[in-house]
């Protein structure tokens, strides 16, 4: 067995093995400079890695949530943003919490809007995503059919926006998006109802 003979002034040599040095290594915590890189190349800014390194609990906190999120970049951006804007937020909101809420927001199920506030009361309650979406049935409207109908409503309800689109106007589609989120109290899919908008504005 390979042993590597370590000096210390008026001590006798200490001889310790290659295997116990590799256990040593393995159990000390990743250098922040190395967390840095691992972060940047998982498409962190400079900002994020240099504020997300900061502390220990804070890179195993972004670590955790990102895992279950699986995006590194946008759980890094609510992090960096969102919660750190909420005073002891990583008190009251768990790792867990803020991963599951990132990714049914990518997986369409919430909107972004829907997420922000769903993270706030997660921060009043300490209560899980899942439990505040169930509670309040917030759950993100993408059947066309369901969609349609209110993209009908809206359409009809603003003529003057219609026609400007009709006219070459297009911008104003963003009008009338936010006019169908509106109605849905924020549970109509962004995409899904401008994609709806220019097909029946056609």
């Amino acid at each position: 067995m390979r042993t590597t003979t370590v000096i210390f002034p008026s001590l006798v040599p200490l001889r310790v093995s290659e295997d116990w040095l590799g256990r040593m290594r393995e159990s000390m915590p990743e250098l922040p400079s190395d967390k840095r890189a691992n972060f940047l190349r998982k498409g962190l800014n400079e900002y994020q890695t240099q504020v997300l390194t900061a502390t220990r609990r804070l890179s195993e906190y972004f670590e955790t949530a990102a895992d279950i999120a699986g995006d590194p970049k946008t759980t890094a951006n609510w992090i960096t943003s969102e919660l750190m804007g909420m005073l002891g937020a990583f008190d009251k909101i768990t790792p867990q919490g803020t991963g599951k809420l990132v990714r049914k927001m990518n997986q369409g199920q919430i909107s972004g809007k829907m997420a922000k506030d769903i993270l706030v009361e997660m921060y009043d309650t300490g209560q899980s995503p899942e439990e505040i979406i169930d509670r309040h049935g917030l759950r993100q409207i993408s059947d066309e059919d369901t969609l349609g109908k209110i993209v009908d409503k809206v359409i009809a309800g603003n003529p003057k926006q219609v026609e400007q689109y009709k006219a070459g106007k297009t911008a104003v589609i963003g009008f009338l998006v936010g006019q169908v989120i509106e109605v849905s109290k924020g549970q109509a899919n962004p995409a899904a109802v401008n994609e709806l908008l220019r097909v029946k504005l056609r």
